[in-house]
């Protein structure tokens, strides 16, 4: 038997029950079967009320049709949407947890990730930038990456949660180098024989020679230079502003990214409800879901649950490449 997909269900008071529940309703049965929610069954049942949606919820070794909800008990849930609570941050920190110790031990295939809250987690005392962060802390390691997967535009941090200013002295050769290799490693794993790989550069217009900085030069270069000297097809450093728009059209299969904003701007642009956050470097599988908790409308049962389907048709991707 296939080990299943799992959704951590992110904070309880979010969008993360919702677009759970109704990207689980739009699957096949059989997909359906083999796709488990970590999370609290009582949230998962208030939200597919709140969206209309009859299919029971079900633990993940009932028999029948249904969400099936690997429930994770957790004390003092606010039993409501749209509030920032400690708990939840406790709730949404175990859930992940959990999905690590079941894909670290094979019991699952792939994590996808629905949104938490960084000041409810921080306030519960787990103290993590973000999903990625936490995920490295808890499977032992030293590096990750964040890349954002969309239809046109695949997009590497070389960082991510940080300052810009912090975020310059992170580009270092080493750091830029193991990026261009991981984005390598994952796209041929993910079926290009060849990936063409796009560096941006981090100065206006790579720098222009030293007059608005030497970091391109001293570097991003060498990294791209020691890159092709490993075979791999790595251009750059190519200037900001008109990489992502030659991405875009097909003159690369990923671009990385010097830092968050670099990378986030233009992927969010043309590819805000289907882009897919993953996790790379890690020695499991993990997507998620490229937006936030979205409090001011949870529990309507308005929330859009595009981007979850993405994120899941993604996991599906990895695990059939890991096969």
């Amino acid at each position: 038997m296939t080990a299943p997909i799992v959704i951590t269900m992110g904070d309880p008071s979010g969008v993360g029950a919702e677009v759970s529940v109704k990207a689980l309703a739009a699957r096949d049965p059989e997909i359906r079967a083999a796709t488990h929610v970590i999370g609290d069954r009582d949230t998962m049942q208030r939200a597919a009320h709140a969206c209309g949606i009859d299919l029971p919820i079900l633990a993940p070794g009932d028999a029948g049709d249904g969400i099936r909800v690997d429930h994770v008990a957790v004390d003092g849930l606010p039993g409501k949407f749209g509030v920032l609570d400690p708990a939840c941050g406790e709730a949404a920190f175990r859930y992940i947890d959990h999905a690590v110790k079941l894909t670290s031990s094979g019991k699952a295939g792939c994590i996808v990730t629905a949104p938490i809250n960084k000041e409810a987690l921080n306030a519960a005392g787990h103290h993590y930038d973000g999903h990625t962060g936490m995920l490295a802390h808890l499977t032992g390691s030293k590096s990750s990456w964040m890349l954002l997967a969309s239809e046109r535009l695949n997009v590497v941090h070389v960082s991510t949660h940080v300052s810009l200013k912090d975020a310059i002295g992170r580009a270092t050769t080493e750091r830029v180098l193991e990026t261009i290799r991981t984005g390598d490693r994952h796209l041929k794993r993910m079926g290009l024989s060849a990936p063409r790989i796009a560096v941006a550069g981090i100065n206006p217009h790579c720098g222009e020679n030293g007059l608005f900085g030497t970091e391109d030069d001293d570097a991003i270069r060498p990294a791209v230079e020691a890159a092709q000297a490993e075979g791999i097809d790595a251009q750059g450093p190519i200037s900001a502003d008109t990489v992502y728009h030659r991405a875009y059209n097909g003159a690369f299969d990923l671009v990385i990214a010097q830092y968050h904003d670099q990378g986030h701007i233009p992927i969010k642009l043309v590819a805000f409800d289907s882009a897919v956050n993953v996790s790379l470097g890690l020695p499991i599988d993990r997507c998620s879901v490229d937006h936030g908790t979205a409090f001011d409308i949870a529990g309507t049962g308005k929330a859009n649950h595009v981007n979850m389907l993405s994120a899941l048709d993604y996991a599906t991707a990895m695990v059939a490449a890991k096969r």
